[in-house]
């Protein structure tokens, strides 16, 4: 018994043997650190930005949301930097996985695997939920009311829809489509998106900080007495920026670019703090400029900057909101839809999951049998279910991932079978040797000098 319990803790427990040359693979390295970045930040942003700010502004923080976004960035930033440090040192497809099986062992790495895969699965197929809901809110429910009259409602559950959303599975297949294409046209798809909602954004900003009455921020509210900026105190601002937290989920995609990125030692470390740098001073902005438009307490917890444009006369802006949001939920799906068949591969390669879906395209260099199974298997999600209660239910598995990636940070830091005599790490890429000590802020310091 007692050998043979050994033996099974040994199996569940062994770690990745990542080889001589993390460096090597059988996809294409073709991103570059713009590619890398755009790609993050359009994960990121999505369209949280236009329908979380207006709940949290209303019901948590008031226009102290400003700092709930600056505090939720660096909280998100200290985690996405233990990302970074892997993905420079570990240029691989798994992401979180692979950092997981690396330092914890082969159980905790199926586990957050499958985390993982799920997280991406249905945050993809709510995301396109969505994407088709608001488009139908545009025509004034013309879709859904199509639907309904020709096709009839789904099951009155819990877990089902109203009604089996086309256009979300078609949504969910096109991009699908695009990811298969390559890594390179996925990413270029993207960055239109990205950059066409980063205008959104800047107009946003810009106009309506011409209807700024900072007297929203200042002084007392004479009924009240209440602080103007501090209506619901720093508790509020603390609670705020717990739920501002989970507008930055997706910074852990950027990762799985590793095994395609043509310099990923500079390009993840870089595109990670970029991207978390444009897409905090893109929320801090944001927020700041739709509680100087209205009062708090007039902020619409949905459409908060719709509304916030209506109120002010300029009805004809809502439009250009409305394509932002939709750029943004379409840079989010990409962003999904992008990282889940690369996790898959990871496993695959593993021995985790079938070895099919480790196969890669000849011509696209991608596992194009995962992103087929995988893409259509959230295509049907995105079809039939209600899946906003069992998202929210993910976000357990998705800081569990994060978790578990800080701590293998520092458990890989002193590790012995790493280390040189001096207990600093060193990696090899291909015939060069990147030396750790500080981390990864100490390891762009020490570029930026060479530079010098």
């Amino acid at each position: 018994m007692g050998p043979n319990f050994h033996r099974i803790a040994q199996r569940f427990f062994r770690l990745k043997n990542v080889g001589d040359d993390v460096m090597e693979t059988r996809m294409k390295r073709c991103l570059s650190t713009t590619d890398i970045t755009l790609l993050g930040v359009g994960h990121m942003i999505g369209a949280g930005i236009y329908v979380l700010t207006g709940s949290v502004v209303r019901n948590t923080a008031g226009p102290s949301i400003v700092l709930s976004f600056i505090l939720a960035g660096f909280a998100s930033l200290l985690s996405a930097l233990c990302y970074a440090e892997f993905g420079a040192r570990f240029p691989k497809a798994g992401s979180a996985y692979t950092y997981t099986y690396i330092g914890v062992g082969e159980l905790w790495a199926f586990i957050i695997g499958w985390n993982i895969i799920l997280e991406h699965m249905l945050g993809a197929a709510a995301v396109a939920r969505s994407w088709s809901g608001y488009l139908d809110s545009l025509l004034g429910q013309a879709i859904k009311n199509s639907t309904i009259t020709n096709l009839g409602h789904l099951d009155s559950t819990s877990f089902f829809g109203d009604y089996p959303d086309l256009v979300a599975f078609v949504v969910v297949i096109v991009v699908a489509v695009f990811i298969a294409l390559g890594s390179k046209t996925s990413t270029n798809f993207n960055s239109v998106f990205t950059l066409i909602n980063m205008c959104v954004i800047i107009f946003v900003v810009g106009y309506g900080m011409t209807f700024a009455d900072f007297s929203l921020w200042t002084g007392d509210n004479p009924k009240t007495g209440v602080s103007n900026f501090f209506p619901m105190g720093v508790n509020g601002m603390i609670a705020g920026a717990a739920s501002c937290f989970f507008a930055y989920i997706g910074f852990d995609g950027l990762a799985t670019a590793g095994e395609e990125a043509a310099n990923p030692s500079r390009a993840i470390p870089l595109a990670t703090f970029v991207s978390m740098s444009i897409v905090t001073t893109a929320y801090v902005f944001m927020s700041a400029a739709l509680t100087l438009m209205v009062p708090y307490t007039d902020v619409h917890p949905t459409a908060a900057f719709s509304d916030a444009f209506e109120k002010r006369g300029a009805v004809w802006a809502k439009y250009a909101v409305s394509l932002g949001a939709l750029s943004g939920m379409t840079t989010s799906l990409v962003g999904s839809m992008f990282a889940l068949p690369r996790c898959v591969y990871a496993m695959a390669q593993d021995g985790l999951i079938f070895k099919t879906f480790a196969h890669i395209n000849e011509k696209t260099k991608v596992p194009v049998n995962a992103v087929v199974v995988f893409g259509a298997a959230t295509a049907i999600i995105a079809l039939l279910f209600d899946i906003e209660t069992l998202v929210e239910f993910l976000s357990i598995g998705t800081l569990m991932a994060y978790t578990i990636v800080s701590a293998c940070v520092i458990i890989l830091r002193y590790r012995p079978s790493m280390q040189d005599d001096a207990g600093d790490i060193n990696v090899n890429y291909g015939n060069k040797s990147v030396h750790w000590g500080g981390g990864i802020i100490w390891q762009e310091c020490k570029i930026f000098e060479n530079r010098i």
